[in-house]
Order: structure tokens, then C-alpha cells, then sequence
């Protein structure tokens, strides 16, 4: 396999155009963007960044890498967090940011087909013109991009009640190792002709196919949505108060957030603009929201939150009064992760656990870490009605960074072990791509992990699609 250092001139040459001199990027000030990834902690190195403008292009790039050996890595918008989207061996990178068409938008089969390219935003904006919406919402939307969503399977905020990446699509566009194109762009929910090969691609992380296109499913938009950031004394409390809301609002209910106190601190104090939702302070919070096709969303959260109360599991409460204030209480939740950075080292997880074992993952983690590290800081919050929580560590005060995340292994055993225990998984939804990829075998079952080689050695026999990454 061909790296950056045994790239002929000649053979860079041929791959540059295919897409045109003009998109493809050797001068290295401008590489830099797509070779460090968000969070610094991985740089890579590439010869050269193409970026192809159709499927046609992308094909021509595999077939050319296909006969010569050459490693590509393909990459979104650069915003994922496990450093699946960097060229960490000197790989050809390959950005998908110029497929960037919206090819159709289809109210009556509530279907739209993206490109792989289209800013996750930007296709909120073509579903609202149709009258419907796009439900994956995320921090990164206005940079991440479909084809990085579908291919880290991203779950989002309202995972809860319109579910994951997966189950967002009908069909998918893909361009294979070798350079041929399989269209499954169909828009059939219902198409009993064999494997549905649609899901081999999502969630691969780029490893077994690149992703061009797809067919996402749309939804009708709610006729009225109410929001209410909650106090709350523990996730216990939070747990009932889900299960509480479940059983009032059903599948109306499409966001349930747990936010730890020190969460909402950070936020206000590294959030500019932002205040406190509550009077007071309070060791928990839940922010909810309802979406409702009938006028009924206002009396749900009402109903809730007074049945919540009177059960003495909700201690303060506030429903957003307008679209103004229900967005601020959404930025807060979203600065959350940003604000983190600035109280120094953070070392991060993105795990699940089933509903139930939420408040016990959290209690034995948080003794499990602080007795490992006196002083460390979690910072814990994320989407408790699907056991998605972001369980991230922040430094002692005064503490040494480096020193800090040096141990970002040990702290990772330490709560991974208990994700385990729990039978939860150590990547929800960002992936594994190269940070988790060593841990993998140790939590997935041997067969699973053996099938899964087997489906790379089958679609990608020569390993040149994002080799190193996942398995």
C-alpha cells in the first residue's frame, strides 16, 4: 500500500485531475483545515485534498486508488470526535463537501434525496420549504455534514422519538472500493429482494464504502412544540420524571435531556450572553420538549410537570414562554461541550447504557473517577431517554493539563469497565474510528468483530478505505 512518501508526482498528478487543479489542494496552509480535527487531538499529514463535485468523480478516485494501491480517507465536514475523518499515515484525503446538491424533495412520499455534502442545516432549510422536517438534530449542525452523519450513524437530541442516523433512510448512493456504484437510492419502505445492504454502509465510518447520496426520510412538522428546563434533585428523579412524561405524552415527547449542575455553570460561565434558566441552582436538570400535530403540546407539559411536582420529583420548573427563550435554553445545552475547554484537560466518553441503569452508571462512575483522581471534575449530561450520556472529566483545579489527559486511557478503563457491567456500549454515537478502534475487541462480541473483518476483507480487499480505522 502506496503512502505519502511513495506517491509519485506522476501518480498525484492523475488523481488531481480527475477532480480539476482547482479542487485539488496541495499547498499545505491550505491542507491544515481538514488535518486537525476539532477537539486537537489528532494532526494528520495527505499529499494532496481532493475534492470531487460528483459520484462520477469519487468513482473515477476509487477505481485510480483501487489499481494502484492507494489509501484514501473520506471526510465530511470534520467535526467528528474519534479521529475517523483524518489521513493519520499520509492517506489521500478525499472531501465529499463539494457533493453538496439537495437532487429532490418529495412531500408526498415525505423522502428527500441529499448529497453527501449537504450541511446537516441546510437540510433542515430544504425540508422546511417542503412543510416538513428533517428530526436529526446536533451541536455540529451547521458544519457537520449527511454523509458524516450517516456514516458515524449520529443520534442527536431527539433520538428519543424519531430514532438514529439508520433509521433516518430509505436508500443510499455508494461508491465501492473498486470504484463501481451502487445505487440504492429507493425511496420503498417496504422491498423484501434481499440484504438490505443500506446498512452496511451506515455506521461504517467510510471503511467499506463511500457514501454519496441518500434518500432521507421527512416528517411532518409539529403543529405546536413547548420546551421546559427543569430542577431536579437527582437522575433518579429524572429517570421517574422520563418515565412520567412517557406515559402522559407518548412519542409527542421528542427530546429528555439530564444536565449535571456543574454542566450549567460552565455553560453560563464560557457561554456569552447566557442565563441561568432557573431562580436557583439545582444538582440536576432536565431539559424537555414536546412536539405535538395537534394544539395539545402546552396542556402535555402542563399536565406533566404539575403530575411531576406533586410526586415530589420536580423541585423548580419553566416552560419557555417563546421561540426566543426556548432557543436559549437549547444554546445552553449545546455550549455545554464547547465550554468545557476552557476549565482545561477534558477527558470525554460517549456512552450508552440501558434507560433503567442511567443513575447507577453515573453513581459508581463518579466514585470510580474521583477515587482514581481526587478532585476531578464530571462533567455528565446528554440524552437520558435513550441512555446516551456524554460522561466527559474535567481536571482538578490547579491540576496539570498534560498530565491530566495522559491518563485518558486509565480513565477510560475505569468507566468503560462500568458502561460494561451494565451491558452498555463504549460509543453511542460518535463512532470508533482510530481513538476507540484498540478497545473494540475487548467489549465487542468475538463473532460480531469477526464478521465484521470479514465484511472489510470482502468490500474492501485491499484495504484502502480509511485503512486503521474501526477494525
Amino acid at each position: 500500500m502506496m503512502t505519502a512518501s511513495s506517491l509519485s508526482p506522476d501518480l498525484l498528478a492523475r488523481f488531481s485531475a480527475i477532480v480539476g487543479d482547482r479542487h485539488a489542494i496541495a499547498d499545505g496552509d491550505e491542507k491544515t483545515p481538514y488535518l486537525i480535527e476539532e477537539r486537537g487531538l489528532y494532526q494528520g499529514r495527505s499529499p494532496v485534498i481532493l475534492r470531487p463535485g460528483t459520484t462520477d468523480e469519487v468513482a473515477a478516485i476509487c477505481k485510480l486508488a483501487s489499481e494502484t494501491r492507494t489509501p484514501l480517507v473520506p471526510q465530511g465536514g470534520n467535526t467528528g470526535l474519534v479521529g475517523g475523518q483524518i489521513p493519520h499515515h499520509g492517506e489521500i484525503l478525499l472531501s465529499l463537501r463539494r457533493l453538496d446538491k439537495v437532487r429532490e424533495v418529495d412531500p408526498s412520499s415525505n423522502t428527500m434525496i441529499c448529497e453527501s455534502g449537504v450541511i446537516l442545516a441546510n437540510a433542515h432549510v430544504a425540508a422546511e420549504k417542503a412543510d416538513r422536517i428533517f428530526p436529526l438534530w446536533l451541536g455540529s449542525e451547521g458544519s457537520c455534514t449527511i454523509g458524516g452523519n450517516l456514516s458515524t450513524n449520529a443520534g442527536g437530541i431527539a433520538a428519543l422519538s424519531y430514532g438514529v442516523a439508520r433509521d433516518l433512510v430509505l436508500g443510499l448512493e455508494v461508491v465501492l472500493a473498486d470504484g463501481r456504484i451502487l445505487n440504492g437510492l429507493s425511496k420503498l419502505k417496504k422491498d423484501n429482494t434481499g440484504y438490505d445492504l443500506r446498512n452496511l454502509f451506515i455506521g461504517a465510518e467510510g471503511t467499506l464504502g463511500i457514501i454519496t447520496a441518500a434518500v432521507l426520510k421527512l416528517m411532518p412538522k409539529p403543529r405546536t412544540v413547548e420546551t421546559a428546563f427543569v430542577g431536579l434533585a437527582s437522575p433518579e428523579a429524572a429517570l421517574k420524571l422520563l418515565e412520567l412524561s412517557q406515559s402522559s405524552a407518548g412519542p409527542t415527547l421528542t427530546s429528555f435531556e439530564l444536565i449535571a449542575d456543574i454542566a450549567v455553570q460552565f455553560a453560563l460561565k464560557h457561554g456569552p450572553g447566557l442565563r441561568a434558566p432557573l431562580s436557583d441552582s439545582h444538582p440536576w436538570y432536565v431539559l424537555m420538549e414536546i412536539s405535538s400535530p395537534r394544539d395539545d403540546a402546552r396542556a402535555l407539559i402542563e399536565n406533566t410537570l404539575e403530575a411531576a411536582m406533586e410526586a415530589g420529583l420536580v423541585d423548580d420548573a419553566v416552560i419557555a414562554a417563546n421561540l426566543d427563550q426556548r432557543q436559549a435554553f437549547w444554546t445552553l445545552r449545546e455550549v455545554i461541550s464547547p465550554a468545557q475547554k476552557p476549565e482545561g484537560g477534558s477527558i470525554k466518553h460517549d456512552v450508552s447504557v440501558p434507560v433503567a441503569a442511567v443513575p447507577q452508571f453515573i453513581a459508581e462512575a463518579d466514585a470510580a473517577v474521583t477515587k482514581l483522581i481526587p478532585g476531578a471534575r464530571v462533567v455528565a449530561f446528554g440524552h437520558l431517554g435513550d441512555g446516551n450520556i456524554h460522561y466527559n472529566v474535567s481536571q482538578p483545579l490547579d491540576a496539570d493539563k498534560n498530565a491530566f489527559v495522559a491518563r485518558w486511557h486509565e480513565v477510560n478503563d475505569v468507566v468503560h469497565a462500568i458502561v460494561r457491567k451494565h451491558g452498555g456500549s463504549i460509543s453511542a454515537e460518535h463512532g470508533i474510528g482510530l481513538l476507540k478502534r484498540d478497545e473494540l475487541p475487548r467489549v465487542k462480541d468475538p463473532v460480531a468483530l469477526d464478521l465484521m473483518r470479514t465484511l472489510k476483507r470482502t468490500l474492501d480487499p485491499l484495504n484502502i478505505l480509511n485503512p486503521g480505522k474501526v477494525v
